[in-house]
Formats: structure tokens, sequence, C-alpha cells
């Protein structure tokens, strides 16, 4: 369960519409190890392609998104 995954940081992007989402996951990944995780939780649908988007774009690695009514966690692991 996603729930008892291990992570470095966690941010509560809850409320948050796009692209604030994405930019503060963006912003925050340096605060985070190399090969360490980042756990988003959001309300902004948009984060489900926006924020894979961005990883692809910045080289991290998207580990999961998981739904949970209208939460949307996400688990992004920092690459370089």
């Amino acid at each position: 369960m996603a729930d008892d995954r291990s992570y470095d940081l966690e941010l509560d992007l809850k409320g948050l519409m796009c692209p604030m989402p994405m930019v503060r996951v963006s912003q925050s990944i340096s605060s985070v190890p190399i090969g360490g995780v980042l756990k988003a939780v959001a309300t902004d649908p948009a984060c489900e392609a926006d924020i894979p988007a961005w990883a692809r774009l910045t080289g991290n690695e998207i580990l999961s998104i998981e739904k949970d009514g209208e939460t949307i966690t996400l688990y992004v692991r920092r690459i370089g």
C-alpha cells in the first residue's frame, strides 16, 4: 500500500490549482536527496498529467499515482 511507502519529503498541495502544484514540486525536489522520494498530495485533477510530464522533462521518476476520491497522491523519485 502506498501510504506505507517511505518518502523523504511530503507536500500538501490540496486546494492549489494548476500550475501551482507542479511549480511547488519543481521547487521542492531539490530538497530531496538524489534517489529520494517526494510525496505530493493534491486535489487538482491536472496534476495527474502535469507532474508526470514535468518528471519526464526533468529526468525524475513517477513511482505511483493514486486517487482516493478527489485526493491524488503522487510519489516522485529524484534522479538527478
